[in-house]
């Protein structure tokens, strides 16, 4: 894994009125690294996200892509330089099958026109998306009659389309991709957290930068390479899940003084 820093924040503050939602974060990630961002509720995580993907404006601060400021720049086109994102609650065309999903938001496929089948939109690579997500045998169901699980790896898929080559095909080299995951096992029991993050992990091996948040522990100790700690808008931090998770201050105000990451996946079995 290369140990480049491709993604770097830097003074990242957001404040609103009196309230400084995020107080001077700084931190990076290398290509391919799959990162934790935790916290309790309110501790600016959900912010820092909205300004890593240009739905929030930061007050100070500098977040660099690949070298890259991406401070006014919106949305579309951080993902077109390649950062695309998910959200808490998966945002699907619930009258498309799965399949057409994929295929209306894939990059570098020829504009829709009305004239247009949006199945012809190429199909192959979006069938490729939606097997990586475990969604081949649903591929053709409309995804309203899907259960959330599917629904939240959908999402994934989607932001995967949207992004210039991250699934490349057989052979071809990913271009490199930064992938900001909200909650990505948010409302799934406990199978289904591990099937998704399962996949969160497949995608990082696959080159993909992946940052995400999460409150679900089983979902961050033991899929994350490294653990980022938020509380009162400041990182208070970072590095391997195990010594994260061994940390005075955090188990102390965050994990509890008896958590245990081998119980974790003890439960699982």
């Amino acid at each position: 894994m290369s140990l480049q820093a491709v993604l770097q924040v830097r003074g990242l503050a957001k404040h609103f009125g009196g309230v400084r939602a995020l107080d001077g974060v700084d931190f990076s990630v290398p290509a391919g690294q799959c990162v934790a961002l935790i916290g309790p509720n309110g501790a600016g995580k959900s912010t820092c996200f909205a300004c890593l993907a240009g739905q929030q404006v930061p007050t100070a601060g500098e977040v660099l892509w690949q070298g890259q400021s991406l401070l006014g720049k919106p949305p579309a086109e951080r993902q077109r330089l390649g950062v695309a994102r998910t959200f808490q609650v998966a945002q699907t065309f619930e009258a498309l099958t799965v399949l057409q999903n994929i295929q209306l938001v894939l990059r570098c496929a020829q504009p829709l026109a009305w004239w247009d089948r949006l199945d012809r939109r190429q199909p192959e690579r979006a069938m490729r998306l939606a097997a990586q997500a475990g969604l081949r045998v649903q591929a053709h169901t409309t995804v309203a009659d899907l259960p959330y699980g599917a629904k939240k790896r959908l999402e994934l898929a989607m932001a995967l389309a949207g992004l210039p080559n991250a699934v490349p095909h057989p052979g071809a080299h990913a271009a490199p991709s930064l992938l900001l995951l909200d909650e990505p096992a948010a409302g799934l029991a406990l199978a289904e957290r591990a099937d998704m993050m399962a996949l969160v992990r497949q995608v990082a091996t696959q080159g993909v930068t992946v940052l995400y948040t999460e409150h679900n522990m089983d979902a961050v100790f033991g899929v994350a390479d490294r653990v980022l700690v938020l509380m009162h808008g400041r990182l208070v931090a970072d590095g391997l899940p195990e010594a994260v998770a061994q940390d005075p201050q955090v188990r102390e105000r965050y994990l509890g003084l008896d958590f245990d990451m081998k119980g974790l996946h003890d439960a699982d079995r």
